[in-house]
């Protein structure tokens, strides 16, 4: 057998070895996709199996937009999602540059209480985060789940963007010193365009945990004109039956804005999450 040859036979198995993780990815949200387009629960739990829709039905999307309150939950996602993203994120700048700038004392142990703090499961800070919203009477409060969001978020911001800092040469802020620049002005014209990437990559990071956050939006917020798409789509599951495809179809519409974002940051992501990896 010819170099050649084993080097096509080598190329044909990584491609077929790749093709069949790519099925497995794929098939959950083409069924997804499958039985949101069912228009009867008898049609999803027939069997045999109908794996394709006869015929295509839309009517699970007209009852999770019209008839249910899916663009209230949608409006409140982004909401949350968004600020605990932007705000969790222009925190970690500031103190990841700090840290990775100055030497002060305790300063490894900061470090490892942020990584500690993630090892933390959430559903422990459920009863004391109660207690506290409710003597403060902010239960039912978009606000005040996207202000826990924001705290929720901050160490992983932190040690995310502090590689990225660690990589940017200390010459580049002497030479904006020299010209007159102080630390927030270095930070915000120099460093901050530099790790650009890696700001992106960890925004998007922020607004996906956010957006798929349930534990807590589920304790903290009962009434329906509030809620956020986890927690509205969680309360299709009823007692006796669950709603699969208004289920599948809100799933669906609420990878869109995932999607998009991915779709429009990805750039800057994967230059982010490389880039993070370097030192030097």
């Amino acid at each position: 057998m010819t170099p050649k040859s084993k080097r096509n036979i080598a190329m044909a198995c990584k491609w077929v070895v790749l093709g069949f993780f790519l099925i497995l990815i794929i098939f959950p949200f083409v069924w997804m996709l499958l039985t949101s387009l069912k228009g009867s629960q008898g049609e999803i739990y027939a069997f045999p199996v109908q794996y394709l829709p006869n015929p295509v039905s839309f009517v699970n999307y007209v009852e999770m937009l019209w008839k249910g309150n899916f663009s209230t939950y949608m409006l409140n996602s982004l909401i949350c999602s968004a600020v605990a993203a932007g705000c969790s994120v222009f925190i970690a700048i500031l103190a990841s540059y700090v840290i990775s700038r100055f030497r002060f004392r305790f300063k490894g142990a900061l470090l490892l209480f942020f990584l500690v703090t993630q090892m933390i499961p959430m559903f422990i800070m459920l009863a004391p985060l109660y207690q506290l919203l409710a003597k403060a009477k902010m239960l039912n409060n978009r606000w005040s789940l996207a202000f826990l969001y924001t705290n929720m978020m901050i160490p992983f911001s932190v040690v995310t963007l502090c590689g990225f800092f660690d990589n940017v040469p200390k010459s580049l802020e002497e030479a904006a010193w020299i010209d007159g620049c102080g630390y927030l002005s270095a930070l915000f014209r120099v460093a901050v365009p530099v790790i650009k990437p890696g700001i992106a990559a960890t925004v998007i990071f922020a607004f996906i945990n956010s957006w798929n956050e349930l534990f807590m939006a589920v304790m903290f917020i009962d009434v329906d004109k509030y809620k956020t798409i986890p927690v509205g789509l969680n309360g299709l599951i009823l007692k006796y039956d669950i709603k699969w495809g208004e289920m599948a179809a809100g799933t669906i519409m609420s990878l869109v804005p995932t999607m998009c974002l991915f779709a429009f940051a990805q750039k800057y992501m994967i230059e982010g999450l490389t880039g993070g990896a370097v030192k030097g």
